[in-house]
């Protein structure tokens, strides 16, 4: 038997190759992952249309007098504003194919963990290093867009075919 394992490989007649053929799993071809940097790029843009968004539409419904109190309708703007952030990123910043079953509840995840880390950096940078307003809540969008987008890739738009086995 090790001599058979050792050999070079011989001719496998037609045939043969057509019965090795059925045999074989059907395995899709990998796609190659989101391009770093364009990904980057389209997160930065996406987020930053999706914040001018939620102030024009916060803005507009405020002014419009509906009865709700100011922070109900920036929480009802914010609210509507996921899912369509969420698409745009799936599609531009990520272009994931991750089912939308696995990949949202794991978006929604990431918002509420990026909502702590806000949190922790805004008192690192205000209370800690007590940096002036403009330079550390700067820095605050940054560091807290930079774990996000890291995390978003890596783990809520991650490849659907990441982690998965192929049955035998």
């Amino acid at each position: 038997m090790v001599g058979v394992l050792s050999a070079a490989p011989k001719r496998i007649e037609p045939a043969m190759s057509a019965a090795l053929q059925s045999l074989m799993r059907d395995v899709p071809p990998a796609r190659p992952g989101a391009p770093l940097f364009g990904g980057l790029i389209a997160f930065i843009g996406i987020g930053a249309a999706g914040a001018a968004a939620f102030v024009v539409l916060s803005t507009a419904l405020i002014w419009l007098g509906t009865g709700f109190a100011d922070w109900i309708v920036n929480a009802a703007c914010y609210a509507g504003l996921i899912v369509p952030i969420y698409l745009l990123h799936r599609r531009y910043s990520f272009d994931s194919d991750a089912p939308h079953g696995q990949a949202l509840p794991r978006y929604m995840a990431v918002q509420g963990m990026a909502l702590v880390l806000a949190a922790l950096f805004s008192f690192v940078v205000h209370g800690v290093l007590d940096m002036p307003t403009l330079p550390a809540s700067m820095l605050v969008i940054a560091l807290t867009s930079g774990v996000n987008f890291m995390v978003l890739r890596s783990w809520a738009f991650a490849r659907s075919h990441w982690g998965q086995t192929v049955p035998a």
